[in-house]
């Protein structure tokens, strides 16, 4: 990538995330089975790592699996899920290659043994990696998690482990399941839907947010440094008066 990529532009984000929404759409669109327009998508997401790594993107997180996603065709989570570990288990020699840790997020409940495995297997060799952070938000569901957080501080009171004046924005932001990463700076969504379905809903207060009507199988490097560079056109003031109006 040349010089005059996003990369080398002010304003680059620290975190990106994700919702990889049209797999289907995508596959029915051109005729063919479901299960087609998910693996087209695993190659967009290969693709999209690669291009976050090279722009120097601290954290990528991807709504890889939602706790909703559950409802869908058995043989649609059956695939789904032997997709993933086959991934994680073909990917990770390259993962160290390239500095990137593996992280996930979510509840660990519910999944089946194997995916647990090659999740645990793959952060575990990446967790000294140093660039780029991987994380995939995997059964996962923000209502969730901030339940989780509220039970878990809410645990500690009761023990005696902390006051309940110790709650702060600070310690429930380290109760949730991305503790120790910064919040996300840009949300990407393709196919057309503008909601974020129950993704990060903490952590996106402050995120600036960049719909697309592609389906995610379409989105590639080109349509990613697009959803960049209209992240850094912004003026991101936090409530702040923007040095435009100053």
């Amino acid at each position: 990538m040349g010089n005059s990529g996003p990369e080398s532009a002010p304003h680059l984000p620290r975190h990106v995330a994700i919702i990889m929404d049209g797999n289907g759409r995508w596959a029915k669109s051109r005729n063919l089975p479901r299960t087609q327009g998910h693996l087209e998508g695993v190659r967009r997401v290969e693709e999209i790592v690669e291009a976050a790594r090279l722009m120097g993107i601290k954290v990528l997180t991807l709504y890889t699996f939602s706790t909703e996603n559950w409802n869908r065709p058995l043989s649609e989570v059956q695939m789904l899920m032997t997709t993933l570990c086959a991934v994680l288990d073909r990917k990770v020699n390259q993962l160290i290659r390239d500095n990137i840790r593996l992280q996930t997020i979510g509840r660990k409940d519910g999944l089946p043994a194997d995916v647990i495995k090659s999740m645990e297997r793959t952060s575990g060799a990446t967790k000294d990696c140093t660039g780029l952070i991987l994380n995939l938000a995997l059964n996962y569901g923000g209502r969730s998690e901030i339940l989780d957080a509220a039970k878990n501080l809410a645990e500690k009171v009761t023990s005696g482990q902390m006051s309940l004046s110790d709650i702060s924005e600070e310690t429930f932001q380290q109760a949730l399941y991305t503790a120790g990463m910064p919040d996300p700076d840009l949300l990407i969504r393709t196919s057309g839907e503008q909601r974020i379905s129950n993704f990060l809903l903490w952590q996106l207060s402050y995120a600036e947010f960049y719909f697309t009507d592609i389906y995610w199988p379409q989105f590639n490097t080109g349509e990613f440094q697009k959803a960049i560079a209209d992240y850094q056109k912004r003026d991101r003031r936090y409530g702040r008066v923007g040095i435009a109006s100053s």
